[in-house]
């Protein structure tokens, strides 16, 4: 599953964590664990939980009797979202391929993924190991971005960074933005058996203290600062002030008010 575009390492994670999370991640996390409803005794799973957002609402809104399973393929990832908790705190944190689980059948009554999918090359081979990791009836509750042009700091970041490349820009933003088709969607998840899923258009604003803040994130909390790096770029803070001039200009500044976009998805087994 590992490729370039996911790969959070170094500051990655904790430039993600400071600048995006609040930005990007909070407000659809507070969705998507609503849409989490289990029994007592029950097991669930976040697949890709990064840097623990979704993670840290599901500890406060899932019952005690509740086991919360945490996994990422990335360990720099995964370490930086155990260390936001405490010591002895109820979830389970495991480096985990979303491929290939390493949970046996039928081990959780729900999956919860927070814009991990796109991430995955193999999408049809996650869906299934998703679906056999279900429990009859467990939900797989996921969220995926909408198309670039509907999530305007990304597609900003995108076109300000490209036009410092004559040649062969970076493309890590036509990534998290490239699995939004809900055709496609539905087709991947009927294959791997799942039935009827319910896909829901969210719009949510994306709030930044600063566009310097905004720009510092969407640089140097993605992989795309790798890609810039291999280029042979240096000029990092460039980059970023140009980004940042072109979100003030448009989203204004202190704080910046943005337009973003995603689809949640609801299906059972």
């Amino acid at each position: 599953m590992s490729n370039q575009h996911s790969e959070f390492v170094g500051s990655i994670p904790e430039n993600y964590d400071r600048y995006l999370g609040p930005m990007f991640f909070e407000p659809y996390a507070q969705d998507i664990v609503q849409r989490v409803k289990v029994a007592e005794g029950s097991a669930v799973l976040e697949i890709a939980c990064g840097t623990g957002i979704v993670t840290g609402h599901l500890r406060d809104s899932l019952s005690k009797g509740v086991k919360l399973v945490a996994s990422d393929l990335n360990e720099a990832m995964l370490a930086y979202a155990a260390s936001k908790f405490r010591h002895g705190e109820a979830v389970e944190w495991k480096q985990a391929d979303a491929t290939s689980l390493p949970f046996d059948d039928a081990s959780f009554d729900a999956i919860v993924c927070q814009f991990g999918v796109m991430f995955v090359p193999d999408k049809e081979a996650a869906i299934r190991e998703a679906y056999r990791v279900l429990r009859p009836n467990g939900v797989f509750v996921f969220n995926v971005w909408d198309s670039i042009d509907r999530n305007e700091l990304a597609q900003i970041a995108h076109e300000a960074m490209s036009s410092f490349f004559e040649q062969d820009p970076p493309v890590f933003y036509t990534v998290p933005f490239g699995f939004h088709d809900p055709q496609k969607i539905t087709d991947v998840l009927a294959a791997a058996g799942f039935k009827d899923p319910e896909i829901t258009v969210l719009s949510k604003a994306a709030i930044s203290t600063s566009a310097a803040d905004a720009a510092k994130g969407l640089i140097e909390g993605s992989p795309v600062i790798v890609e810039i790096k291999q280029r042979g770029v240096s000029d990092i803070q460039e980059i970023e002030s140009r980004i940042a001039d072109a979100i003030a200009s448009r989203c204004g500044d202190h704080p910046v008010k943005s337009k973003m976009q995603a689809l949640v998805i609801t299906t059972r087994k």
